[in-house]
């Protein structure tokens, strides 16, 4: 039985580069994929999945409107597909996690969401809370705060650095714009205590 799986993390914890490595692997064997990213997400090429470490591929940009099961059948009419790689899941409506569940419940095809678990003020986006109820599998990447504890969190700054505590879920952004943090710091950054990146003083 196909399963739908959700890879969830904090900002900058590879997400997109284990899914690309992930495509790679069903490629390598001969077998094919189809790739889903988040048309809202203008930071690179529209429909295209880009890593951090210069790893990217082309996929199909899905927004509000996009009906990704019929877009599976559709291109299960014309080739084979081993599986069905979907980066920035948080994006994702709740109706369409319920898409991915049928393409895997209906057509057959294993789905790899990958996304985050929360936002900037440590809210469940809707997507990830469906896929977080419904998922055959929850896998967690791992990412670190300054302090070398796990981070959990993602810290929204402005341009001079200080943390954004108020605003839109959505907004954009990489290392310019976020922070990954732990728990505890990212509780005190929206606190109003001093916020420093460096280990021995988030320690």
């Amino acid at each position: 039985m196909a399963k739908l799986y959700f890879y969830y993390a904090s900002m900058n914890a590879g997400k997109s580069t284990t899914l690309l490595q992930a495509d790679f692997n069903y490629r390598e064997r001969g077998m094919e994929t189809m790739l889903f990213t988040a048309a809202i997400d203008d930071r690179f090429e529209a429909g295209k999945i880009a890593s951090r470490i210069a790893l990217s591929a082309p996929a199909t940009a899905f927004d509000g409107s996009t009906d990704l099961h019929a877009c599976v059948a559709d291109e299960l009419s014309l080739r084979t597909l081993a599986c069905v790689l979907v980066d920035e899941a948080q994006f994702l409506s709740e109706r369409q996690v319920g898409e991915l569940a049928r393409v895997c419940d209906e057509l057959g095809v294993p789905v790899l969401a990958y996304g985050l678990r929360t936002d900037f003020q440590g809210a469940l986006f809707p997507g990830s809370a469906r896929l977080l109820a419904i998922a055959d599998a929850l896998i967690e990447i791992k990412s670190v705060c300054a302090c070398g504890r796990k981070a959990t969190m993602n810290l929204r700054v402005d341009a001079n650095g200080n943390p954004v505590r108020h605003g839109a879920q959505t907004e954009i952004g990489g290392n310019d714009r976020y922070i990954a943090m732990c728990r505890k710091h990212f509780t005190a950054a929206m606190a109003g205590e001093s916020l420093s990146t460096g280990s021995a003083a988030m320690a």
